[in-house]
């Protein structure tokens, strides 16, 4: 039990040291742009990648004044779509409805980021590719350098790789962690956070 424990921790410090902050800071740039554009964001994932997402439209909203919204949050919406019209589609009608233009841009929080060929989060790909014709900024942030979105985002991040056999767990949790940098990040973030502000 013990060894688990010191190992899953070790691995989480090697992946701090292999993060690129150079694309940390191009989502950053990004997202300052849609600001300053008075474009909106919609954060897309599924399972863990879905919590994450909740937990972002807060943050950015609040912390960075940035209009964010994610399909997620609704979930009479959400399951109304993938009875109605299918898991595939589910995130490309909604943000069809939501008039995805050019000020725009979407986030996708993924493990493996999307994979057509073994039709895995053909959602994710389906919004990625609406994003693409409608010129709005996409990205991502990713646990695997393959994938759709890595593929094909403006800028994303992909959490370091550091044993297959924890994949899901670092980069579920390091969305988190990534996402709090840029939310506090002094380019984005307008209001101050409650504990940080009491005296």
């Amino acid at each position: 039990m013990e060894e688990y424990i010191n190992s899953y921790f070790d691995e989480v410090k090697e992946v701090v040291a292999k993060l690129d902050k150079i694309a940390i800071m191009n989502i950053t740039q990004d997202l300052v742009k849609i600001k300053n554009d008075g474009g909106r964001l919609f954060i897309l994932g599924v399972g863990g990648s879905a919590a994450n997402a909740s937990h972002t439209v807060n943050d950015f909203r609040k912390i960075c004044g940035i209009e964010t919204y994610t399909p997620t949050d609704n979930v009479s919406e959400l399951t109304a779509r993938v009875n109605d019209e299918g898991w595939e589609t589910v995130f490309v009608k909604w943000l069809t409805t939501s008039k995805l233009n050019e000020k725009d841009g979407i986030m996708i929080l993924s493990v493996g980021g999307g994979n057509a060929e073994k039709n895995i989060s053909v959602n994710l790909i389906n919004a990625i590719d609406l994003a693409k014709s409608r010129g709005s900024r996409i990205m991502g942030i990713v646990g695997k350098d393959g994938g759709y979105t890595a593929k094909n985002s403006t800028s994303c991040i992909i959490i370091p790789v550091v044993n297959n056999n924890t994949i899901t767990p670092h980069s579920e949790s390091f969305q988190s962690v990534v996402l709090h940098c840029i939310a506090t990040h002094p380019d984005l973030k307008v209001n101050e956070m409650k504990w940080e502000s009491t005296k």
